[in-house]
């Protein structure tokens, strides 16, 4: 279980992007974060990786205060955290199961990523998480050759395969067509069942957080102003936040 509670984030010069923010993340839950353009959903997003200082805050891992934690502590909960950009950072040259196996940059060492080595009985993990997105047969496939919405299972099936237990996705269907962002955000709702994962995603289009989402969270002045479980946004709600 994560809990944030009073989370806020000024910046430099004196402005303040993220206000008091208190939410639960609960293991095997897929969240929806809506508002418009600068109500503050890629800064919480950016903030709960870790990518960005909070001003204040707690930040409780299974009861435990993170922001009240050494270096190290953070930097293994780190490891447990993928961030998927609207643009996933790819190994261009290499094949899908290739940029599975070796990691992010977070998650793997730094020997592994230059000399892309594996050991020979992490493929069945690999190849076993490109099933659950549905690129098993687009193993040996290029990435630099890949759509757009390939790339974007590649870099969860990368994530999970190497341990994360959050993954904050900031617009992961941003440039997608229609078909294939619904493709997209049922792999994600299929995740967070089969897997326990908790995921968090960024997203402009209202109707498919209605549509996939088990709680939505709205964002408004860098505010988390309402959230509904299990149920449609109100006329009014929509309003508000788009």
């Amino acid at each position: 279980m994560i809990v944030i509670s009073g989370l806020t984030r000024t910046i430099p010069d004196g402005k303040t992007i993220l206000k008091d923010v208190d939410a639960r993340l609960e293991p095997g839950k897929f969240i929806a974060v809506v508002g418009s353009s600068g109500s503050g959903k890629s800064a919480l997003l950016r903030a709960l990786a870790l990518k960005e200082v909070w001003t204040s805050g707690e930040y409780k891992i299974d009861g435990k205060d993170l922001m009240e934690s050494g270096f190290l502590a953070k930097m293994r909960f780190k490891r447990q955290i993928a961030y998927l950009e609207q643009k996933p950072i790819l190994y261009e040259k290499k094949t899908a199961l290739k940029n599975v196996l070796i990691g992010a940059s977070e998650q793997t060492p730094i020997w592994r990523r230059i000399t892309g080595m594996v050991r020979s009985d992490d493929y069945m993990g690999a190849m076993d998480m490109l099933e659950h997105v549905g690129l098993m047969e687009r193993s040996k496939q290029i990435v630099e050759r890949m759509s757009g919405g390939e790339r974007q299972r590649i870099a969860i099936a990368r994530a999970l395969v190497h341990g994360a237990r959050l993954v904050l996705a900031d617009e992961p269907v941003s440039g997608l067509d229609p078909h294939t962002s619904e493709e997209m955000m049922a792999t994600l709702k299929k995740l967070c069942r089969e897997k326990g994962t908790t995921i968090v995603a960024a997203l402009h289009r209202v109707e498919l957080a209605e549509k996939f989402a088990d709680e939505i969270w709205g964002m408004q002045d860098g505010r988390l102003v309402m959230t509904a479980r299990g149920r449609r946004l109100t006329a009014a709600e929509k309003m508000r936040l788009t």
